[in-house]
């Protein structure tokens, strides 16, 4: 999912204007108790996070943990940074700060 603020670092969160369907697929993500932990665990941490180090703290299988974060990437809540096989992670503050306005503009 891409958004302004991605393609463009310079651009504030609250520039963030997120599309029906990455609004659903942020519900979706954040509805899976396991992706909630994922993502709070990340977004807990300074800078990005280790792949490798979810592991242990959601005890989970390689495979499992892999199709959650694809799940996260893809609702465009975490950015994962490739280096050789190793991949970090880092929270997308500025989307879950959109995907909240919305949330609270949609039930105000």
């Amino acid at each position: 999912m891409a958004t302004e603020a991605q393609s463009n670092p310079a651009v504030s969160s609250s520039s963030v204007v997120l599309t029906e369907d990455q609004v659903q697929l942020i519900a979706k993500a954040l509805a899976d108790p396991r992706r909630y932990e994922i993502l709070r665990r990340i977004g807990a941490a300074e800078g990005s996070t280790p792949c490798s180090s979810m592991r242990d703290c959601v005890e989970i299988s390689p495979a499992t943990l892999s199709h959650h974060m694809k799940e996260l990437e893809t609702a465009g809540l975490v950015t994962a940074t490739r280096n050789g096989k190793f991949v970090n992670y880092q929270l997308r503050r500025d989307v879950l700060d959109a995907f909240y306005h919305r949330l609270r503009s949609d039930f105000a």
